[in-house]
């Protein structure tokens, strides 16, 4: 007797180890997608601002960095749905816009869990669709980060959102309105007029916050401001050499003319003092164009690489050659680009 009476709290405190393990074990599983969801939303919404707070990314075909850039590379590059870019190429402006709105109301709807799964499948498709132009001349491809978001965002796409979101409480809701005897049909009907306005209300703040970041935090981030003087990119022979003014290239800034014999941009650059180079703005590792210099370094906004501003080298990859380098010859106030001296 005195030994069933003390296995009896022994088999009490493991049986209750047990479902309390149990309980955390559920409680890990429930939550397993929060921290993807919470990245993922945080790095749409931060893609998006960034986006519209950058003068480079409206910034038309003059400017390596712009969508129009972007998008002209990705085309000549093969991507293998090049035949779908002449719309973009045609309303520049407006597709870029929508791109970086639709980046927004994707990271808030994450975020807030806001018809989770069409916030999944909107992320899906951005992701998709800069994997098939921007990365898909990638190699290795697992260098491509497009990709990686793209099976990042399966999961959600799966599962929605679930808890801790808006969709949740609709859900709960839903679910004491059926106890209280309501219809189906009044159940939905009720949670989509609130989805529907709750879609509205964070909509219409994100294009609150999105307008007024493209009104008023819109930031060169490249540094000293490029040159816009005219410049000529007459071709090659008996017509003059593409040139600019001295004084539009400070130190540690840049000014861009054209490369006559390829027509891809070319950053006049003056590293240090009375030290003047030129750079092309083509990254060699997937073609995308490399912003201007900024702290000494060019930087490619596809997947990262960065550049030494005044020798070209790779400073940090993927890229593994340097950026092909010019010639340039100054006559007095004038800057004139030479023949290129190195390739990549």
């Amino acid at each position: 007797m005195s030994e069933a009476s003390n296995s009896r709290p022994d088999d009490g405190g493991t049986a209750g180890r047990a479902d309390r393990a149990a309980q955390r074990r559920a409680l890990a599983s429930r939550y397993a997608l929060l921290p993807l969801r919470l990245f993922l939303g945080v790095t749409f919404v931060y893609a998006a601002l960034d986006k519209l707070s950058d003068a480079h990314y409206l910034g038309g075909a003059a400017d390596p960095a712009s969508f129009v850039s972007q998008t002209q590379a990705a085309k000549a590059g093969g991507s293998p749905i090049s035949f779908l870019l002449g719309p973009a190429l045609d309303h520049p402006t407006l597709f870029a816009l929508a791109i970086a709105f639709g980046e927004l109301a994707v990271g808030l709807g994450t975020l807030l869990g806001l018809w989770g799964r069409v916030a999944a499948l909107g992320g899906a498709t951005l992701s998709l669709s800069l994997w098939l132009t921007v990365s898909w001349s990638v190699s290795p491809y697992y260098l491509g980060n497009d990709l990686a978001y793209l099976m990042a965002w399966t999961p959600l796409l799966l599962a929605g959102t679930p808890y801790l979101s808006v969709d949740g409480y609709l859900a709960r809701r839903a679910g004491r309105d059926r106890a209280r005897g309501l219809s189906d049909e009044h159940v939905r009907r009720r949670a989509l007029v609130d989805g529907g306005i709750a879609a509205v209300a964070i909509g219409g703040a994100g294009l609150l916050t999105g307008s007024l970041t493209r009104t008023y935090g819109r930031d060169e981030k490249a540094g000293p401001k490029q040159s816009a003087a005219p410049v000529s990119a007459a071709p090659t022979g008996s017509q003059e050499a593409p040139s600019v003014a001295a004084a539009s290239v400070p130190v540690g800034g840049s000014a861009q003319v054209k490369d006559p014999a390829t027509g891809d941009a070319v950053y006049i650059l003056q590293p240090k003092a009375g030290q003047y180079c030129a750079l092309s703005s083509v990254c060699t590792h997937s073609g995308c164009a490399v912003d201007a210099p900024k702290n000494g370094q060019l930087y490619c906004p596809c997947h990262g690489s960065r550049f030494d501003a005044a020798t070209g080298a790779v400073v940090n990859g993927p890229a593994k050659k340097p950026l092909p380098k010019y010639a340039v010859t100054k006559d007095g106030d004038k800057l004139t680009l030479g023949p290129l001296q190195s390739q990549a």
